[in-house]
C-alpha cells in the first residue's frame, strides 16, 4: 500500500524520510520514501503489509547530508568553484561516516576508501566529481543515509484486515426462490436450504468468493406485503423477508420453510468447500409479529394515536416493517443485536450485509463493529447505505469494512471518470466501494432501456475499476422489466418467489453466466485489479468512451513481473464508436511512443499498441476491450 506524506525544510538542502512501521506483534522496520515529483515536497513508499492485525507507523525526516554535499559538488564542480572546499567537507561527511558502528564493518571499508581520496589535498575536480556522481556509494547512503537534525511525526494506526475484507465478487440470490416449484394448485412451494445448496456449483463455476442471504427468517403475517409491495396478500404469498420476525422467531431463528438451523449450518458447509462464504442480512427492524414487539415497546416508536410507527421511505412505505429506535433504552437495544450477531458467528458466518445502517447511529455501529471484531477477528460488515455522501462517507469511518456507493447511478464516461477517481484517491484510505451492478431495488433506467449491452458493460466495469463488485441473480438472464414509474424489477422478488430456468438460458445461449465467469477469472489471475488504489483515468476522443489503466508494480505481484490491465469501454450501449485512445504509458514504464504488445483477455486478440491508438467498440458486440500489457520490466 502507498505510504505518502509532505515533508520540506528551509533552504536548498536536500532531505530524506523514511516511514517506521511497527506490526502487531510490535516488531519495528525502517522503509525509505522517494519523492513524487520535483518541487512538490510529496513523498511516498509502496509497501507490502503481509499481516493482519493493528498495525503503528510515523514518517521520519532528516537533512540527507551526503545527498547535499553530492548535489553541490555536481554543481560547484562543474562551474570550477571552491574546488578544495568541496573536497574538505566530503572528506569530513565520509569520515564521519566511517566511526558510524551501526553500518557493516564492509560497508564501512568501502566509505574509508572514498575517504582516503577526499583527504588526498591533490585531488582533482574529476576524482572528486566521480565519488558524489558514484551510484555504488549513493545506493550505501540511499540505504543508510548520513543524516542530521532528524524529526519524527506522531504515530498513527493501521488497520489490517484479510483479503475478503477488501477483494471479492459477491452474488446474490434467494434461497427461497432457489428450488421453488409451481404445485398443482397454482401456488407455490418455498425453495429450503438443501434446494439451494444445488445451486451453489453454479456460483462457485462463475467465480464467485461470496453468496449474499437475504434475511433468511421468519416473516411476519400483519399487513404482509403481497407481489410488487401491494397492500393485498393471497394464500402462498411469502411476503418480504426484511418483515423480520412472527410466532416461529426473530432474528435469532430460520424461515421453517427453509429448513433448520442445521440445514443452514449444512448449508454453510457446502458453500465453504466450494470457496463461497456466506454473507448473511444484518436487518435492524422488525415485523409486528416479532417477539420484540410484545416484549420490548420501547425498542419503536410510538406515535400520538399510540400505534407504533413504520417504515418510510417517500414515496415508499413499508407498513409491513417497524424501524427501530435507539433512543429508549441503547444499551439494551445494542445488546439484544450484540447476541444476534454472535448466534450467526457461531453458525459460521463471517460477513454480514447490513440494511440501511444511516437510519442507526452511528455511535452504535462504531462500538458494534469493534466490539464484535475484537472477539471474532476476521469479521466483516458492508453498508448498504444509499445516502448523502457525508453519513455514507462516515459509517466507512467509524468501522464498515465495506460499503455500497452511487455506481448504479453512475453511467456516463465524464461521471464514470470523476466517480471513479474519487474512489481510488479521496476516500481510499478509509472506504472501500463495493460496486454492485444491480440490487432487488435498484434497477436503473441505463439497465432497463440499455439492452444486453448495457448488462455486459456494467459488469466490465465493476468487475475491474474496483476489487469489491456484487451482482443480483437475474443480472445473467438480463432481467430489466420496470414495474411502472419505478427502478426496481416487476414481479420483484422481494415479494414472491421467483422460478428461474438457470439451464435453458445457458443451452440457448443468452445467459451472462459466460462473461461473469471470465470477468472473475481475470480478476483473480490479475493481482492489479485486487487493488484500489491504482487506477489511473486515461483519456479517449469520444465523449463514450471510457479509458482507464490499473498497474501494479512486479514488488507487489508476487509474480516477479508487472501487472497492467488498460481498460476501455463503450458506455454508450446503444451505438458503435470508432476513435483513438491516448494513454499515459510512463505509469507502466513505457516511454512516450515506444511501441508494446497487449492481449485483449476478453477475446484472446493481440495488437501492438503505444501511447496512441485506434479502437472500434460495438456496444452489441464487443464493448469493451480488457488489455493485458504483455512486454513487461522484470
Amino acid at each position: 500500500m502507498p505510504f505518502r506524506v509532505v515533508a520540506f525544510r528551509e533552504g536548498h538542502d536536500l532531505i530524506g524520510v523514511h516511514v517506521r512501521l511497527r506490526d502487531a506483534g510490535g516488531h519495528e522496520s525502517l522503509h525509505r520514501l522517494r519523492p513524487l515529483a520535483d518541487g512538490t515536497d510529496r513523498w511516498e513508499a509502496l509497501i507490502a503489509i503481509d499481516a493482519t492485525g493493528t498495525w503503528s507507523f510515523r514518517f521520519e525526516s532528516f537533512a540527507d547530508d551526503f545527498a547535499t554535499w553530492a548535489h553541490m559538488a555536481q554543481v560547484k564542480l562543474a562551474a570550477g568553484v571552491d574546488v578544495d572546499l568541496t573536497r574538505m567537507q566530503g572528506g569530513e561527511l565520509l569520515a564521519r561516516a566511517v566511526t558510524e558502528r551501526t553500518r557493516p564493518t564492509a560497508e564501512r571499508s568501502r566509505i574509508k576508501k572514498y575517504a582516503a581520496l577526499l583527504a588526498n589535498a591533490d585531488a582533482s575536480a574529476d576524482s572528486i566529481l566521480a565519488v558524489a556522481d558514484d551510484p555504488a556509494l549513493a545506493s550505501v547512503f540511499s540505504q543508510r543515509p548520513l543524516s542530521s537534525l532528524e524529526s519524527a511525526g506522531d504515530w498513527h494506526q493501521l488497520r489490517v484486515e484479510r483479503e475478503r475484507a477488501g477483494v471479492g465478487a459477491w452474488y446474490e440470490f434467494f434461497p427461497r426462490s432457489e428450488g421453488a416449484r409451481l404445485r398443482a394448485d397454482g401456488t407455490i412451494a418455498s425453495g429450503t436450504f438443501q434446494t439451494a445448496a444445488a445451486r451453489l456449483p453454479a456460483v462457485a463455476k462463475m467465480g464467485f468468493d461470496v453468496l449474499y442471504l437475504p434475511p433468511i427468517h421468519p416473516i411476519g403475517r400483519t399487513h404482509r406485503k403481497g407481489p410488487n409491495n401491494t397492500l393485498i396478500t393471497a394464500p402462498g404469498d411469502p411476503g418480504s423477508p426484511w418483515a423480520i420476525g412472527a410466532a416461529e422467531g426473530g432474528h435469532d431463528t430460520v424461515h421453517p420453510d427453509l429448513g433448520t438451523l442445521d440445514d443452514f449450518r449444512a448449508f454453510v458447509r457446502t458453500a465453504n468447500d466450494l470457496g463461497i462464504e456466506i454473507a448473511l442480512d444484518l436487518a435492524l427492524q422488525a415485523s409486528p409479529d416479532h417477539p420484540w414487539v410484545a416484549a420490548h415497546p420501547e425498542w419503536f416508536t410510538t406515535l400520538p394515536d399510540g400505534t407504533i410507527a413504520y417504515a418510510e421511505n417517500p414515496p415508499k412505505k413499508y407498513q409491513d416493517i417497524y424501524p427501530l429506535n435507539f433512543d429508549n433504552d441503547p444499551e439494551g437495544l445494542a445488546a439484544e443485536v450484540l447476541r444476534v450477531v454472535e448466534h450467526w458467528i457461531t453458525q459460521g458466518v463471517r460477513i454480514f450485509r447490513v440494511d440501511n445502517p444511516h437510519t442507526k447511529p452511528l455511535q452504535f455501529w462504531e462500538w458494534l463493529i469493534a466490539t464484535v471484531t475484537a472477539q471474532h477477528p476476521g469479521v466483516v460488515f458492508l453498508a448498504e447505505a444509499f445516502t448523502r455522501p457525508a453519513p455514507l462517507r462516515a459509517l466507512a469511518a467509524v468501522g464498515f469494512q465495506q460499503s455500497y456507493t452511487y455506481f448504479t447511478w453512475r453511467n456516463t464516461k465524464t461521471e464514470l471518470e470523476e466517480f471513479l477517481t474519487s474512489l481510488a484517491s479521496d476516500t481510499a484510505d478509509y472506504l472501500r466501494p463495493n460496486l454492485f451492478v444491480n440490487t432487488p431495488d435498484i434497477l436503473t433506467e441505463y439497465l432497463q432501456f440499455g439492452g444486453r449491452a448495457a448488462y455486459r458493460i456494467r459488469a466490465v466495469i465493476a468487475a475491474t475499476a474496483a476489487p469489491l463488485y456484487g451482482v443480483y441473480a437475474g443480472y445473467e438472464l438480463v432481467e430489466n422489466i420496470a414495474r411502472p414509474g419505478s427502478e426496481e424489477n416487476i414481479d420483484n422478488e422481494k415479494y414472491e418467489y421467483k422460478i428461474r430456468d438457470w439451464a435453458a438460458a445457458e443451452r440457448s445461449g443468452d445467459s451472462l453466466a459466460p462473461l461473469l465467469q471470465r470477468l472473475n477469472e481475470i480478476r483473480r489471475a490479475h493481482p492489479a485489479l485486487r487493488q484500489l488504489r491504482n487506477l489511473a483515468i486515461h483519456w479517449s476522443d469520444d465523449d463514450a468512451v471510457l479509458v482507464y489503466s490499473k498497474h501494479l508494480d512486479a514488488t507487489f505481484t508476487g509474480t516477479g513481473q508487472d501487472d497492467t490491465i488498460i481498460v476501455v469501454v463503450n458506455v454508450d450501449p446503444h451505438s458503435v464508436r470508432q476513435t483513438t485512445v491516448h494513454l499515459d504509458t510512463r505509469l507502466w514504464g513505457v516511454e512516450p511512443g515506444d511501441p508494446f504488445e497487449v492481449e485483449d483477455l476478453l477475446t484472446g486478440a493481440v495488437w501492438q499498441w503505444s501511447d496512441h491508438n485506434y479502437v472500434r467498440l460495438d456496444a452489441f458486440a464487443e464493448p469493451a476491450h480488457i488489455l493485458r500489457v504483455r512486454e513487461q520490466r522484470s
